[in-house]
């Protein structure tokens, strides 16, 4: 019999004028000084986003600013700058050898950096984020989680992608396990077996039913994130699931794919907001956490280099 005690406790209030008009304006500004606005740009984005999600009833709060975001967009500019600068002189050299070398050693940082973006993304994001005056925290090591995922990424290489799924279990384990909140810690308990098999049969599946089934992949790699997540609070752990759907997917990509056409891409924002509200309010726990034993156990961190390495690349973040 299926457990009917887990319930929805987050909510999203986006408005969809509000991010319109943000989008619009951020766009204008980070056009008009010719890229300087952006790191302003993202730090009001992700103020209302994160400003318009709740849980039990409070919203949490980005306190990240545009001057943090500034300098670290500096800085993340710099790094990636300097490394296209080495491989251009490397590569202007008429020396085979060191063209060659110049071009490995570009492709060798990057590799290198994506790991630190990731980190450094998770610690400056997770600290600049509270819920009732509560900071998140991240307490991974650097120098640990480098060696970890250079190591999963080897292993990923020389088995042509087959390992990956263990590797973003392991990856998501670490990261997970280091997040903290007052007193409460968070673990992930999937395998990658697990994962391989889902990825292997949403291939298939998708292949066989023409793209048809992609739907429910999508919906079975959601499930497999959110469902193996836990929260643990004094001894006590909160289980979370996903309810979203196959249809709500398919509702959801289908319904923004032509907002987006027929507004000409200005109503991206709407479709951002239906796509925040769908994920967020189909997450459900079978119970709530003890908001009156909740106390501040993390320092404050505003370096966003991480963050905005991360951005740069791409990179999507926890």
């Amino acid at each position: 019999m299926e457990n009917t005690s887990f319930k929805k406790l987050m909510k999203f209030n986006g408005d969809h004028g509000q991010l319109v008009g943000l989008r619009i304006i951020n766009n204008l500004l980070t056009a008009i000084t010719l890229g300087i606005y952006y790191p302003w740009a993202r730090a009001a984005y992700l103020q209302y986003i994160y400003g318009e999600t709740e849980y039990m009833g409070t919203r949490f709060v980005f306190h990240g600013t545009g001057k943090e975001m500034f300098i670290g967009f500096i800085k993340a500019i710099g790094i990636i700058v300097g490394l296209y600068i080495f491989m251009l002189i490397c590569f202007f050299s008429q020396v085979a050898v060191i063209a060659i070398l110049g071009v490995i050693v570009f492709y060798i940082a990057i590799l290198v950096i994506i790991p630190i973006a990731i980190h450094g993304s998770n610690k400056y994001r997770l600290s600049r984020t509270s819920w009732r005056g509560i900071h998140f925290g991240y307490r991974g090591i650097l120098g640990e989680f480098l060696k970890m995922y250079l190591v999963e990424i080897l292993l990923t290489a020389v088995t042509f992608g087959i390992y990956s799924s263990w590797m973003h279990v392991k990856v998501n384990k670490y990261i997970k396990s280091h997040i903290r909140f007052g007193n409460i810690e968070f673990s992930f308990e999937g395998e990658g077996t697990d994962l391989f098999l889902i990825k292997l049969k949403g291939a298939f599946l998708t292949i066989l039913t023409l793209g048809i089934y992609s739907f429910w992949y999508y919906k079975e790699l959601v499930a497999f994130e959110l469902n193996h997540t836990k929260i643990i609070q004094n001894g006590k752990q909160i289980n979370i699931r996903s309810s979203i759907t196959a249809g709500q997917i398919f509702s959801l990509l289908i319904t923004n794919y032509l907002i987006i056409i027929f507004t000409l891409g200005i109503g991206t924002g709407i479709a951002i907001n239906r796509v925040m509200r769908t994920a967020i309010e189909n997450i459900e726990f079978d119970t709530e956490i003890d908001p009156n034993t909740l106390v501040q156990t993390e320092d404050e961190y505003k370096n966003a280099a991480g963050d905005d390495l991360a951005d740069m690349l791409d990179i999507s973040i926890i």
